[in-house]
């Protein structure tokens, strides 16, 4: 099944908007064809399921996130500077994208636990770049030697993942990318930094 087809982008795309409108339960295979402007079957083509193109639709947004945050924080120098790209990156994504921030916010967390292992198994390389930025600041004496990695780890995606979430939650009334600085002082307040490096 190759995922680089222009008919699967365009399926992920149409899986995005009818899942934000109806909720993942209520999104149907036809409407998302329908959406997409394919026949329902063509959907099978490259999908087995709807968890499967919900799946899919997660790898796929998150793989070219994690793509673009790599390239973004590469020309960064302080573990700070790294956690502020993090940040603005996730939020501007978001912000830009009223309909994935509903799905990825409210409908990726399924009670399906099958579902909720294969997304986790998705989150792992966006974890990974969390730890690297963690670890750098320990090594260059940024971050407290005694910052527990995997804590820090949880502190920083837990505090931006329920910001957003609390955005989508209040109809993104108000402007989330302002609050960029903020929750980047935050974090690195808590992870030891006396004054953060901008």
């Amino acid at each position: 099944m190759k995922r680089n087809k222009p008919k699967f982008k365009q399926i992920i795309d149409a899986a995005v908007i009818v899942i934000a409108e109806n909720g993942y339960h209520q999104a149907q295979v036809s409407r998302i064809a329908k959406q997409a402007g394919v026949a329902d079957g063509t959907i099978y083509l490259y999908f087995k399921n709807k968890e499967d193109i919900l799946v899919s639709l997660f790898q796929e947004k998150m793989g070219n996130f994690i793509e673009k945050i790599e390239e973004e924080i590469a020309g960064k120098q302080t573990a700070a500077q790294k956690l502020l790209m993090l940040v603005e990156k996730h939020f501007n994504l978001l912000a830009a994208d009223h309909a994935l921030a509903i799905v990825t916010q409210l409908e990726l967390r399924q009670s399906n636990k099958e579902l909720r292992l294969r997304i986790n198994e998705v989150l792992k390389g966006y974890l990974r770049i969390v730890d690297q930025i963690i670890s750098k600041g320990k090594e260059d004496g940024e971050f407290r030697e005694d910052l527990d990695v995997r804590l820090a780890r949880q502190m920083v995606f837990g505090t931006i993942d329920e910001t957003v979430t609390t955005w989508v939650m209040n109809d993104q009334k108000y402007d989330l990318i302002k609050l960029t600085n903020q929750v980047h002082q935050l974090i690195v307040y808590g992870c030891g930094l006396t004054q953060p490096d901008k």
